[in-house]
């Protein structure tokens, strides 16, 4: 039995973030991606962005940032967690969310779902899963509320690659190494 790839992500949505939310979160001219050695389904795009993953490994969808802002698009609104503004830079950089800065939440949250950091103003930081229920992340004061997958500043970070990270490393040895064999 063959299942529409369209319908299938909508219903997966529809379980994930409520009923009739499919629908609204992927109309139908998004594209769908399939990997290319198992033909499932992998990454769905709508205007040449891409907006969520389906993960392999519990069939859930994993939301982008721009996923996570045509969420946030869909009333009632749900699984968002607002934060400090003096936490915000951090976040949005991709750092967890600690409940100590959490200044207001959806309460219906669960575990392991996935859900959207908000600022005060109520712009979209970052996505990621949270570890906390609702009323715990509100109740709680101290530990980690979600682990961010993806914050809106993520690549403005200034990572080192690894290329350059051995580059330095070689040529600190080969620095070291000619002052031992100048002695």
């Amino acid at each position: 039995m063959l299942v529409d790839p369209l319908r299938k992500i909508r219903v997966i949505a529809d379980y994930q973030f409520g009923r009739g939310v499919g629908k609204k979160l992927f109309p139908s001219d998004v594209e769908i991606a399939f990997s290319k050695r198992t033909g499932r389904i992998r990454h769905v795009y709508l205007d040449r962005k891409m907006i969520a993953t389906l993960r392999p490994t519990n069939g859930f969808l994993a939301l982008t940032i721009e996923g996570g802002r045509r969420l946030l698009q869909i009333k009632p609104i749900r699984l968002w967690v607002q934060v400090e503004d003096e936490a915000a830079k951090f976040i949005a950089e991709g750092r967890s969310v600690f409940a100590k800065h959490v200044t207001d939440c959806d309460e219906g949250i669960r575990p392991g779902e996935e859900v959207v950091i908000l600022n005060c103003k109520t712009e979209v930081l970052a996505v990621g899963r949270s570890v906390l229920a609702g009323k715990e992340i509100m109740a709680f004061r101290q530990g980690v509320a979600v682990r961010i997958r993806r914050g809106v500043d993520e690549g403005r970070r200034g990572k080192v690659k690894k290329e350059n990270l051995k580059t330095i490393v070689r040529g600190e040895r080969v620095a070291q190494r000619d002052q031992s064999t100048r002695n």
